[in-house]
């Protein structure tokens, strides 16, 4: 049974996009991101696998009476790059998808 010529060329399209989000995946590997908190008491780095590269604490914090301090600012650094790395995803595929919002969404491992 043929595939009607509507069919194909939807399935060419889906083809492309798969290609492109390929292209994304491996891109966005390579991308990171730097966030500090405390004014730049305690630096994140993360990738656009929304990875933790590094985490870079100022001596000053290590003090044992500032713990507490070094733990919320590990925290708020910590989610604050993850939430900038969702955000660089996000604009990446909607390069693709032209903002698209597909029903589940994609799956592309290592990202989402």
């Amino acid at each position: 049974m043929k595939m009607p010529p509507q069919l194909q060329q939807l399935f060419k399209e889906m083809q492309k996009i798969q290609k492109k989000l390929e292209e994304a995946q491996k891109k966005l590997e390579e991308k990171t991101l730097t966030v500090q908190v405390g004014g730049g008491m305690v630096t994140v780095k993360v990738n656009g696998r929304q990875e933790i590269i590094s985490i870079e604490i100022e001596e000053e914090l290590l003090n044992p009476e500032e713990k507490e301090m070094l733990q919320d600012l590990i925290v708020a650094g910590v989610n604050e790059a993850l939430k900038q790395a969702k955000q660089m995803v996000e604009e990446e595929l909607a390069k693709i998808t032209g903002g698209l919002k597909l029903p589940g969404g994609f799956n592309l491992p290592g990202i989402f």
